[in-house]
C-alpha cells in the first residue's frame, strides 16, 4: 500500500506541476497607460506600442490587458488618474511625456513605470541618470537640445523675412521652461526676437489668440505641452488666418494645416517602449535598464500652407522632408 501511495503521489506531482506552469504562463498582465493627451491624439502612438508588444509575443486581450487613462490636456486630472491605476495594482504603468511621468513618480515607488517620450528626465528630477536610472522608472527620452535650433533654422529657410516670433509655452511645464531657454538662444543667433506667451489651458489659448493677432509678430512656435497637442487644429487655423509661418515638434501639426514640424518620431519611441515592458514583465528591474534617446527624426512640410502664406519651400528642404503635403 505504501508503495502504491508513493507511485500515486509521484504521478500526481508530475501532473500538477505542468498545470501550475500553464496557469502562470496564461496569466494576463495588467498594463496601465497614463496620458496627458486625448485618446485620439495618442491613437497612432498607442498602436505602435501594441505592435511592438505583439512582435514580442504580448497580445492585448490574451496575455496582457490595458487600462487607459487620459487627462485630455488637463494636468490637474493626472494625480487622480494615476491613483486609480495604483489602486488597480497594475503590473506596469506606461507614461507618455514629462508631466504624466512626474505624476506617476509621485504616486508610486513600487509599480514599474516605463516612459515612452519624456523630455529631460534628469533635469526634471524623474531619474538620477540616464545610464542607471535607479528607482522604479525607466524608458525613453525625446531629449535632444539641438532640435530647437534646427526647427528655427528650417522655419527661417522657408520664411527668411521672419524677425519677431510668438512662442506658446506652459510655465507650469518644466520641459516648456527648458525649451524656452533653448529657443531664446537659437532665435538670437538667427536675428529673431522671441516673446513667450504663457498658456496653461485651452481657455488661455483662446484669450491669447487676440493678443498675438494684435501684436506685430510674423511667426509662431510652440514648446511641447499637452494643451497644444490637443488644440493643434485651432492653432494651425489661427496661424494661417493671421499669416504666421508656424513650427511645432509633431508631424500631426502639419497634417492639420501647420506649416512645418521637426522632431522625434514619437511612434518609434512608443514601439521601442515595448521592449522595456517586455523586459520588466520577464523580471528585469527598471533601475537597471538605461534610458534610451531618440534615433529617428521627422521633418514634415505643408506646401499647401506655404502657398497660402505666399512662401516657397526650397527644393533642398523638399528632398530632406519625410512628409510633404502638396
Amino acid at each position: 500500500m505504501r508503495r502504491r501511495d508513493l507511485i500515486k503521489g509521484i504521478a500526481g506531482s508530475t501532473v500538477s506541476w505542468p498545470l501550475a506552469a500553464v496557469a502562470q504562463i496564461a496569466k494576463v498582465r495588467q498594463i496601465g497607460l497614463l496620458s496627458p493627451f486625448t485618446r485620439s491624439d495618442t491613437a497612432p502612438w498607442n498602436q505602435a506600442l501594441l505592435k511592438g508588444l505583439r512582435d514580442l509575443g504580448w497580445i492585448d486581450g490574451k496575455n496582457i490587458a490595458f487600462e487607459y487613462r487620459y487627462s485630455e490636456g488637463n494636468n490637474d486630472r493626472l494625480p487622480a488618474l494615476i491613483a486609480d491605476l495604483v489602486r488597480l495594482k497594475v503590473d506596469i504603468i506606461v507614461t507618455s511625456v514629462t508631466n504624466d511621468t512626474l505624476a506617476a513618480k509621485n504616486a508610486t515607488t513600487e509599480i514599474p513605470i516605463v516612459m515612452a517620450a519624456a523630455g529631460d528626465p534628469v533635469a526634471t528630477g524623474i531619474v538620477d541618470s540616464l545610464g542607471r536610472p535607479g528607482g522604479n522608472i525607466t524608458g525613453l527620452s525625446q531629449m535632444n537640445p539641438d532640435l530647437t535650433a534646427k526647427r528655427l533654422e528650417v522655419l527661417k529657410e522657408i520664411a527668411p523675412d521672419i524677425s519677431s516670433m510668438a512662442v506658446l509655452l506652459n510655465p507650469e511645464d518644466p520641459i516648456s521652461l527648458l525649451g524656452w531657454k533653448e529657443i531664446q538662444r537659437a532665435a538670437n543667433g538667427l536675428g529673431i526676437g522671441a516673446q513667450a506667451i504663457e498658456i496653461r489651458s485651452t481657455s488661455d489659448l483662446e484669450k491669447n489668440f487676440s493678443v498675438i493677432a494684435a501684436t506685430h509678430f510674423n511667426a509662431l512656435a510652440m514648446m511641447p505641452n499637452p494643451v497644444f497637442v490637443t488644440n493643434l487644429k485651432s492653432i494651425a487655423d489661427f496661424a494661417i488666418q493671421n499669416r504666421l509661418p508656424s513650427m511645432f515638434h509633431l508631424r500631426e501639426f502639419v497634417d492639420v494645416g501647420g506649416l512645418v514640424s521637426y522632431g522625434v518620431d514619437r511612434a518609434d519611441l512608443y514601439r521601442r517602449a515595448a521592449t522595456y515592458v517586455d523586459k520588466i514583465l520577464k523580471g528585469a528591474s527598471p533601475a537597471d535598464l538605461p534610458i534610451e534617446q531618440p534615433t529617428k527624426f521627422d521633418l514634415a512640410i505643408n506646401v499647401r500652407t506655404a502657398k497660402a502664406l505666399g512662401l516657397t519651400v526650397p527644393p533642398s528642404l523638399r528632398v530632406l522632408a519625410d512628409e510633404v503635403i502638396e
